[in-house]
């Protein structure tokens, strides 16, 4: 895979380097909270993810409403990051907003269904296809729930991921291959195990690998994202996904689809749109319009299946859900969701930005002759910083330039717009107007001039 990123190096660290002194002179207020958030937060933060962007110290947020966002320092910025996802549909959509604000007066959590959740079942059922569903926290909680079905309903220990995947904190999956050898992932805290006695790791888009690993019959599950996006944003192959399926079916291995991030493909997932028909569905972020929620769902076939296990298993706890899973605030959010924002014609009415934003950002960059291409899936687009598209996460890793991906953050964010800090994704949403899109071209124009030297 090709590995000339950009044209200049020293533009890009001077570029890093002066935005960097810009954000910090720029941000008076935002630096005292983080000064005074370090002393009692980890990293001046309460989720230690959030000192990953590339800045100074962290921006702290006023508001956010729509697609805007307002800082502690009073400046404002048009968000296409929209929280990684968890604000997919915009922030605080006034139908959300509404329910959540009459819920909270009613209850917050009992762990006992609400009036809600037989609404949001038949809700569920008919956007997804999948007959039945349960509620989690987020969708980490959501995807380890669904690996302890499968291995109980397979009686099998071993499961298959894509090499560069992410599936959030689910310990099984946190295998990667190096030189063709899999491992653990580097980094990794606390992770006493060898997690490769039970997780198989293959690449994106190698059917016959993938043929070879279910051959032995001793994988419970393939847990899979249909479009990678922990990477460079790495597409399908056409016929992958037809074999993926075939192959499980004849294995007798069970599909488990994570859609948390691929719902930007339409209102069914890339399930729907595509006809993949899994086994397991997840769905996180977005799914309750930011408040902490997932959802996973199964067909008839496995419930059969799951019913069959919880008959017969030895009395006691099984291992599967929390207690603030399937709350009433959490089903009143996704009723909103579901009925008001997560429709077809939402889709329909911002997928034309979302197009335009990817044609543009194609256009520039072969007007600064730059060897990037631009890749969308449904409202998400990202820049991919290689002439030639990844096949996996291999050739993914290869074609990331963490310094581009900064300096572009950095030159965004000092000019009002936000992207995310990794891999520079963007997002469209409801409340994305077209001006908007021009404003992100604007400055993605003036950051590439400077990028090209």
């Amino acid at each position: 895979m090709p590995q000339d990123h950009g044209r200049d190096s020293n533009a890009i660290v001077e570029l890093c380097c002066n935005e960097c002194a810009r954000f910090a002179a720029s941000n008076p207020q935002s630096k005292a909270l983080a000064a005074r958030a370090s002393k009692h937060w980890l990293q001046g933060v309460p989720m230690h993810w959030m000192s990953d962007w590339p800045v100074p110290f962290p921006l702290f947020v006023g508001e956010a409403s729509g697609n805007h966002i307002t800082d502690a320092d009073g400046h404002g910025y048009l968000d296409f990051c929209l929280g990684d996802t968890g604000a997919m549909f915009g922030h605080s959509p006034p139908a959300v907003a509404d329910v959540l604000a009459r819920q909270v007066r009613r209850g917050l959590t009992t762990m006992l269904p609400s009036e809600d959740a037989a609404i949001v079942g038949e809700l569920l059922a008919a956007r997804f296809g999948l007959p039945f569903w349960q509620v989690t926290t987020t969708a980490s909680d959501a995807n380890r729930s669904v690996l302890r079905w499968a291995r109980g309903i397979t009686g099998r220990r071993k499961v298959l991921i894509f090499n560069g995947c992410y599936h959030g904190a689910v310990d099984d999956t946190f295998v990667e291959l190096e030189n063709g050898a899999t491992r653990n992932k580097r980094g990794l805290v606390g992770e006493v195990r060898d997690l490769t006695h039970n997780t198989v790791v293959i690449e994106f888009n190698d059917v016959g690998a993938l043929e070879t690993a279910l051959a032995t019959h001793d994988v419970a599950c393939v847990l899979a994202e249909p479009v990678m996006t922990n990477c460079a944003m790495v597409l399908p192959e056409a016929g992958f996904h037809d074999a993926l399926r075939r192959l499980t079916r004849v294995t007798g291995t069970l599909l488990i689809i994570d859609e948390t991030h691929t719902i930007s493909t339409s209102a069914s997932g890339y399930s729907g749109a595509l006809g993949l028909e899994p086994d397991f569905f997840v769905l996180g972020k977005p799914i309750a319009g930011g408040i902490p929620a997932a959802v996973y769902g199964w067909t008839a076939a496995v419930d059969d299946h799951i019913r069959t296990l919880l008959r017969t298993k030895e009395p006691g706890y099984s291992g599967i859900g929390t207690t603030l899973s399937g709350s009433a605030l959490q089903l009143a959010g996704m009723r909103a969701v579901l009925e008001t924002i997560l429709t077809d014609a939402t889709y329909a009415k911002a997928m034309p930005l979302a197009e335009a934003l990817e044609a543009g950002i194609a256009n520039l960059i072969n007007t600064h002759n730059l060897p990037w291409h631009a890749v969308r899936v449904g409202l998400r687009v990202e820049i991919v910083t290689s002439p030639i598209r990844p096949r996996n996460g291999t050739e993914a890793n290869l074609v990331a330039h963490g310094p581009v991906e900064k300096a572009l953050h950095l030159f965004c964010l000092n000019r009002g717009v936000l992207i995310t800090p990794f891999h520079n994704m963007m997002l469209v949403c409801p409340a994305t107007a077209p001006e908007d899109i021009d404003t992100l071209l604007r400055v993605l124009d003036e950051a590439f001039c400077v990028l090209a030297g």
